[in-house]
């Protein structure tokens, strides 16, 4: 019976080193984006050895798909408290942009650090498949719509909403103007 106690200490203590290296990332994203993130920086930051962090993530590009991860697993989930209570459509669609686009706005070191490493491929493929489950996350919204072929319509939306997302990112600020295209789209 110890011994499985003393395992599942280790396996939280293990957790709880490899949550700290990620939250160390998200904070310093803020201040250093993506060529500034050391492995020296990120385990001062955190207060662990640098064998701590190559145990942990092997190497510097697996550990920034963990912030990827992070972060949007993160924002996902603000994303579903904001649908929460909503039926598919527009008004749930609105909901999902507006939380996204704020909450990369609120991060944008974190978001502009995602945004430099898209050039890995392990990253690029990361994206396509959080797109992808972001797409089938809002398909029911556009059947629920009565757009045709709702699965590529929510391709797009989600490709449109990043693309906002982006612009906003390189103004510093919303965009009232771009949100509102934005829902225009979903209110034919």
């Amino acid at each position: 019976m110890s011994a499985r106690v003393s395992v599942s200490k280790r396996q939280a203590a293990a957790a709880e080193t490899r949550q700290r290296l990620v939250d160390a990332g998200l904070r310093l994203a803020e201040q250093t984006g993506l060529m500034g993130l050391s492995v020296n920086l990120l385990v001062e930051e955190a207060g662990v050895s640098k064998g701590t962090f190559f145990h942990h993530f092997g190497d510097r590009s697996t550990y920034i798909i963990s912030l990827h991860r992070e972060f949007h697993d993160r924002l996902f989930e603000r994303i579903r408290s904001a649908m929460d209570g909503l039926e598919p459509g527009a008004d749930r669609l609105d909901a999902i942009a507006r939380t996204y686009l704020d909450t990369c706005l609120e991060h944008r070191g974190v978001r502009a650090l995602l945004l430099e490493a898209r050039a890995d491929p392990q990253i690029a493929e990361e994206i396509l498949a959080r797109n992808t489950t972001s797409a089938d996350e809002v398909r029911a919204d556009f059947t629920a719509l009565g757009w045709p072929d709702p699965k590529q319509t929510a391709r797009l939306w989600v490709g449109l909403v990043a693309e906002v997302a982006l612009l906003e990112h390189a103004t510093t600020k919303r965009d009232p103007k771009l949100r509102r295209a934005l829902t225009n789209l979903t209110r034919r």
